[in-house]
């Protein structure tokens, strides 16, 4: 199971690029349930999420997720076949820890069509967990409800029109 919140950020984190970092591009075959599959550095994935409610307002929503691997070339085979667009981005790994906590905050910075749009996403092991995580000052407003900030959505999307 993975619960995830998404957040606009405020301004970058220094020294970003001192931070792991991953190449990856993604498309969806499918988005109810997502089929999506995902070229991440020299890794290729295909993932299997089935969108679950955590029946709590303001909570998190959370996936029933399978990854599997694939081959790259069952991965340029099955790019070809995506719905929509295929998504660009750099994803920064970073470390953060607040009230005792470790947490991994993703950071994704979108290129080509989605140029400009940045936003993190912070995966946690409990419903409760997500409740209480203390943000970090450089994050801004929580959108893990908002449809716009979803990948299968931003597939779709040919700017960022969506947005205004």
């Amino acid at each position: 199971m993975e619960i995830e919140r998404k957040y606009l950020i405020n301004r970058l984190p220094d020294n970003l690029d001192s931070f792991k970092k991953k190449e990856i591009e993604q498309g969806y075959l499918n988005r109810n349930p997502v089929l999506r599959i995902r070229k991440s550095n020299d890794n290729y994935i295909f993932t299997y999420k089935m969108k679950k409610s955590a029946g709590v307002s303001d909570a998190p929503l959370y996936n029933e997720e399978i990854e599997a691997e694939l081959t790259e070339e069952a991965y340029y085979h099955l790019r070809e076949k995506a719905d929509g667009n295929v998504i660009v981005k750099t994803r920064y790994i970073i470390p953060y820890s607040a009230d005792g906590k470790d947490y991994k905050i993703e950071l994704d910075v979108f290129h080509e069509r989605l140029e400009g749009l940045v936003f993190a996403e912070v995966e946690f092991e409990s419903l409760e967990d997500s409740l209480s995580f203390k943000k970090p000052d450089w994050f801004g407003e929580d959108v893990s409800s908002d449809k716009r900030y979803r990948n299968g959505f931003l597939s779709e999307q040919n700017s960022l029109d969506c947005f205004k």
